[in-house]
């Protein structure tokens, strides 16, 4: 079982089951009556959880012993709580060699939906009218594509998984697309190359080793961050160009590459957010919007999937989210006669 299922199928009953995962992090503390515990952070291709190893656990010793970046199967009892999972006669163990090659390998399923997402974004950048914009975005998947397909989007919250990135881009692409046949005074070519663009620093802020699922620390990141080198990033590509041969187009060279700066640089969408300038275009609020509510989709999803009912169809609050969330309508089905059942009409204000 991957790590997002075992989350999204333990509850308050007990799960059997088994999982593999890289130790990310250790964290030892100590309870409010001074016994130590470890704390790990442990990731796959799907996600990570965290788990608390207590000092009376059969494996306390040799827990003791494990370092980060080990890959280890997990297998007992889980149950999911508001405190996180925990879980009940629970044991460790190494890998051997195959299995963990299998293990780096990644899920299937999900790696066959970042392979599609990733094509998705090659096919929309190949159809850039604006040779200035086709050419940028064509020498960034040249020169970075392999790191931008194993950078995550976030270190949590959203898409903070390997390859998530790309599922992230490849949505707001589909959303940008689909923004466009609505507000066709749109400029496309810039809405596309500015979604490309938006997080291109997250290559160095919530990128991956070439093999393994423990997000890298890179001085850049943490001393400069996403947005900031994303603007570096694209003026670099930008004098890589053959401006020559575009002098006599329209708009000029100029307003292209400040426009995608703008959107690159607006696209949090308040300076209390991490934007050095706000939105001023519609471009640069399009993409604001269509960042936030992908990201914003995204915790949904996940919260519905980890989340504990507190009472039928309402559930616990999951941070970031600003309420407990609601069970979703279903889809309203046209039933034929025979299935249909008779339905009296409420008297008004039942509900109170």
């Amino acid at each position: 079982m991957s790590i997002s299922e075992l989350l999204s199928s333990a509850s308050e009953s007990p799960l059997e089951s088994d999982f593999r995962g890289q130790i990310q992090s250790i964290k030892q503390k100590q309870t409010k009556g001074g016994k130590p515990y470890f704390e790990w952070n442990i990731a796959d291709s799907t996600g990570s959880l965290t788990l608390k190893i207590w000092n009376n656990h059969p494996q306390w010793e040799k827990a003791c012993e494990i370092k980060a970046d080990l890959v280890l199967r997990f297998s007992g009892e889980w149950i999911q709580n508001q405190y996180g999972l925990d879980g009940r006669n629970w044991n460790f163990s190494r890998l051997a060699d195959e299995e963990i090659e299998s293990f780096f390998a990644g899920d299937p399923s999900l790696l066959e939906k970042q392979k599609s997402d990733w094509e998705q974004i090659c096919n929309e950048v190949s159809k850039l009218r604006d040779p200035r914009l086709s050419e940028l975005c064509s020498l960034f998947i040249e020169q970075y594509g392999l790191r931008f397909r194993r950078s995550a989007a976030a270190r949590r919250n959203h898409h903070a998984r390997r390859g998530g990135l790309v599922e992230h881009v490849a949505q707001m692409m589909r959303s940008a697309v689909a923004v466009c046949t609505v507000y066709p005074y749109l400029n496309r070519d810039l809405m596309i190359a500015g979604v490309l663009f938006h997080d291109c620093g997250k290559i160095w802020e919530n990128t991956y080793p070439e093999r393994g699922f423990n997000q890298l620390q890179l001085a850049a990141g943490e001393m400069i961050g996403h947005i900031p080198l994303g603007l570096e990033l694209v003026n670099k590509l930008w004098r890589e160009l053959p401006h020559k041969s575009w002098s006599e187009l329209e708009p000029p060279n100029e307003e292209i590459r400040l426009h995608l700066l703008h959107l690159i640089a607006s696209h949090h969408g308040q300076y209390e957010f991490g934007s050095p300038t706000l939105p001023k275009t519609p471009e640069a609020y399009a993409l604001h919007y269509i960042d936030n509510l992908d990201a914003k989709l995204e915790m949904v999803k996940d919260a519905y999937a980890s989340a504990q009912e507190t009472a039928p169809g309402i559930y616990e609050r999951q941070f970031p989210l600003q309420a407990p969330l609601i069970k979703p309508l279903t889809p309203f089905e046209i039933q034929i006669p025979s299935q249909a059942k008779e339905v009296s009409n409420p008297p008004p204000g039942h509900l109170f």
